[in-house]
């Protein structure tokens, strides 16, 4: 169960594959019209949906409705999970994870719940209560008091098997020459700030410094941010619905004076080979990018979106921070003269790419998966 963002849809993807390749029939619970509608099923996944949907930001009458919607929202559930009689639940957060709980609750079903932040999100609060089993990314994400009897396991973000299965940094990184490669995404929906920052702080670098850029723009936003290249000194071209070719280099991106060349696209299709392909990203720190970044083993620079819920973009970066793999630039506070700065010390200085590669590969939890996995097969058999 899970919707609403890639954070929540592409863990719950990872586990639901690791257990198809145990000859486990999947089944995933979404919202009707929400992103997994478009994600889970070209994979080969059964989809059931049910009626419900966000409120933040919504008007009163969404709100005084509530209760109404969330009621027909687990009844649809009950019915699908009384049908198909699974033996075992899992959530991943998102809207339709609220009713799809509850009605595993009502049904007897284990449920297993997985925290993909550093900070619980409201779902994942609601249903730890009474969830068979409590998952966690990060260690320290649920407070000891904060599930009765119950204790959190730490089994890591489950990461696309291509990211988890890139070469060590050592081996991917090492005698690289040219350009600097560096990769900017704003995550599964792109992020309009970094679209802006980044050109700024790119323009700003100390001659010499070239550098060749990987830019996902999101949705509806390419001609801004060639726009912004293009300001910055930097001629970016891309095409909408053939960003990269089959191995993943700029179809047709033009050299600036300074010898820096610049991709924009509205997504990446294969964020593995784009990893794979990078030096160093830029990005934004949802618990998914944060998790990718340091399973593929690349060096960071994180700008976390500054109205995310209790801040947990922030908290999810300062787990790689912490532990030398990457640094932190609040958009609020920060500019484009303290990215630019941050990104100079980081081109001049391959030894400390390598070394916070390797740091970040060393925090990272490349088997979690399997891991998640491994218990949900536990309280199916219980």
């Amino acid at each position: 169960m899970a919707g609403g963002t890639g954070g929540h849809i592409f863990p719950g993807l990872a586990v639901a594959e690791s257990l198809r390749r145990r000859g486990v029939d999947v089944r995933w619970l979404g919202a009707r019209g929400g992103m997994e509608c478009r994600v889970v099923p070209p994979r080969g996944i059964a989809l059931d949906v049910v009626d419900i949907a966000g409120l933040r930001g919504k008007g009163a009458g969404r709100w005084l409705a509530a209760p109404w919607r969330l009621a027909r929202a687990v009844l649809q559930a009950s019915r699908l999970l009384g049908a198909l009689r699974p033996s075992c639940a899992i959530s991943f957060g998102g809207y339709a994870a609220g009713p799809g709980g509850l009605a595993a609750k009502l049904r007897g079903i284990p449920l297993l719940v997985h925290e993909q932040n550093r900070v619980p999100g409201l779902t994942n609060r609601v249903l730890a209560r009474f969830a068979a089993r409590v998952l966690q990314a990060f260690p320290g994400t649920w407070p000891s008091n904060g599930l009765g009897r119950k204790q959190a396991v730490t089994c890591g973000n489950p990461v696309r098997r291509d990211v988890a299965g890139l070469d060590q940094p050592a081996t991917r990184l090492a005698g690289r020459s040219g350009p600097v490669r560096l990769l900017v995404t704003g995550g599964s929906q792109g992020a309009r700030a970094l679209n802006r920052l980044v050109p700024e702080a790119l323009a700003l670098l100390p001659a010499g410094l070239a550098v060749d850029v990987r830019h996902q723009c999101g949705r509806d936003r390419e001609d801004e941010t060639r726009a912004a290249y293009r300001a910055a000194g930097m001629e970016a071209e891309a095409r909408r619905t053939e960003p990269c070719s089959g191995n993943g280099a700029p179809i047709a991106a033009k050299a600036a004076p300074t010898g820096s060349v610049a991709n924009v696209t509205e997504f990446i299709d294969d964020m593995a080979e784009a990893y794979g392909w990078a030096d160093l990203v830029v990005c934004r720190a949802g618990a998914l990018t944060v998790s990718e970044v340091a399973a593929a083993g690349l060096p960071a620079v994180f700008v976390p979106f500054p109205h995310a819920v209790d801040d947990h973009q922030t908290r999810n970066a300062e787990f790689l921070v912490e532990r030398g793999a990457a640094v932190l630039m609040s958009e609020v506070t920060g500019s484009a003269r303290q990215l630019a700065d941050l990104l100079a010390d980081l081109l001049r200085d391959s030894a400390k790419r390598l070394d916070m590669a390797v740091r970040a590969r060393a925090a990272a939890a490349p088997d979690a998966a399997d891991r998640v996995a491994a218990l949900c097969l536990e309280y199916a058999a219980a």
